[in-house]
């Protein structure tokens, strides 16, 4: 049943959600939705004009209207369901590292749910929470609420208080300027300059509990290696993390490699006279990882380097085999 709205700011905002829909709406259909005349549709349609939107219309009997897509489209109307489908797809992307989308999942998600409604943010937790992720490998699973604090208090050049948990279990209280959130497929790190220590620092964001933002703004410092990245990358290895080259072969081509593997990985690269492809990479963390990752493909391939990735992947092999018989 269809309700005359005699609201105009509310009726341009459901019409303008109608429109953006990527479908052509006959002007007869607008109308019926909006509960008003036609006219009142196309006075509507000259008013989103005005505001910037770009609408088209096309000639005939019932002419039809429709949004441009383009590079100049003000920011999206959505609906209630819509803001909470979307804010559930981004936690979920963001909480468990999706591949190759990590960073902006998070983002996104810090934007959206600080201006969704309290009563969409209760139903987005409801149904997070309800949700049982599939997650890849050993990478941990984080609350999006994390993230998303993080997230937005380095965008906002915020200070941030948070307890974090060393390796060795030592429990701390830090307080540190926020630059970047950086992903490596299997777990988020903060790059971060600790007030405390007066230096630069790496955290996994795993170990990160109740962090809040303290409102006092702080001017960016430059980070020593110029990039969050580089800096985290270095970090890893000062700290004696295992970096080693990998070197495997596909029996597969590129496109088929490249959408099982994450970029974070590697990238593949074509062998000649269509023998496959190999993929040659620098990786961080234990080799038993990147065992099961491989596996994970489900393609066929060889280890080629390094031996201690061809040794796991042999052990690997052995104990399904042996899970498989029973044994």
């Amino acid at each position: 049943m269809t309700t005359t709205s005699t609201d105009t700011p509310a009726r341009l905002l459901q019409l303008l959600s109608l429109l953006q829909t990527p479908r052509e709406w006959p002007g007869g259909e607008l109308a019926d939705r909006l509960g008003v005349s036609r006219r009142t549709v196309r006075r509507d349609i000259d008013r989103l004009r005005d505001l910037g939107y770009p609408v088209q219309a096309s000639m005939g009997a019932d002419g039809g209207y429709r949004l441009i897509a383009g590079k100049a489209l003000p920011p999206l109307v959505l609906d209630d369901e819509e803001a909470v489908a979307i804010a559930v797809g981004l936690r979920a992307g963001a909480g468990h590292a999706v591949d190759g989308i990590e960073e902006a999942s998070v983002r996104a998600l810090a934007k959206l749910e600080q201006v969704l409604p309290s009563r969409l943010r209760h139903r987005v937790s409801t149904l997070q929470a309800a949700t049982i992720p599939l997650t890849s490998g050993d990478g941990a699973t984080i609350a999006p609420e994390t993230l998303t604090v993080l997230a937005s208090a380095a965008a906002g050049t915020e200070r941030l208080r948070f307890h974090y948990r060393a390796a060795d279990g030592t429990e701390t209280r830090r307080l540190v300027e926020p630059l970047r959130l950086v992903s490596t497929g299997r777990r988020w790190y903060l790059v971060a300059y600790d007030i405390d220590r007066d230096d630069w620092r790496t955290f996994r964001v795993d170990r990160v509990t109740e962090p809040f933002a303290t409102g006092a703004r702080f001017a960016p410092r430059e980070v020593p290696s110029g990039d969050a990245a580089e800096y985290l990358r270095r970090s890893v290895e000062a700290r004696g993390g295992a970096v080693y080259e990998v070197d495997v072969e596909f029996r597969a081509t590129v496109e088929e490699v490249a959408a099982k593997v994450p970029p974070a990985v590697g990238r593949p690269e074509p062998l000649p006279r269509g023998r496959g492809c190999r993929l040659r990479a620098n990786a961080s963390g234990p080799v038993e990882w990147m065992a099961v990752r491989l596996a994970l493909t489900g393609l066929d391939f060889r280890v080629r380097a390094p031996e201690a990735l061809l040794t796991s992947v042999r052990e690997l092999g052995m104990r399904l085999t042996r899970g498989a018989e029973g044994t």
